[in-house]
């Protein structure tokens, strides 16, 4: 959490977490359990979740421009209205993740070819 940037070690104590709102900007999370956490409106710019589990995490409104999600397991996450500009999505699992037209891609990502969902 804020302030001990690269420090984190929550570990698994972060699954079904509810961080909605919460400032982790900067936080080295990779490897992360971060299934099922809500983090709705989160600020997630340029944090490292390099390998974090993030299924079925609920990302809407939140903040990941250029956050690191290579190798990422987003499936079934809900991506309504995130902010991915500048994300590293390299061998990020987002099947069936769930995103919205005003859900923000990388440039040159394509949301179909990684079997997002589209809606609402």
């Amino acid at each position: 959490p804020k302030g001990n940037h690269g420090q984190c070690t929550c570990g698994a104590f972060l699954a079904k977490v509810n961080l909605c709102r919460a400032d982790l900007s900067g936080e080295d999370l990779s490897g992360e359990d971060l299934y099922d956490v809500d983090l709705s409106e989160a600020d997630l710019s340029e944090t490292n979740l390099s390998g974090a589990n993030l299924a079925r995490a609920n990302l809407a409104g939140a903040n990941l421009y250029t956050a690191n999600l290579s190798g990422a397991n987003l499936s079934g996450a809900k991506l309504y209205r995130a902010n991915l500009d500048g994300a590293n999505l390299d061998g990020a699992n987002l099947t069936w993740a769930r995103a919205s037209t005003g859900t923000v891609w990388p440039e040159g990502f394509h949301p179909g070819r990684a079997h997002v969902r589209l809606g609402r």
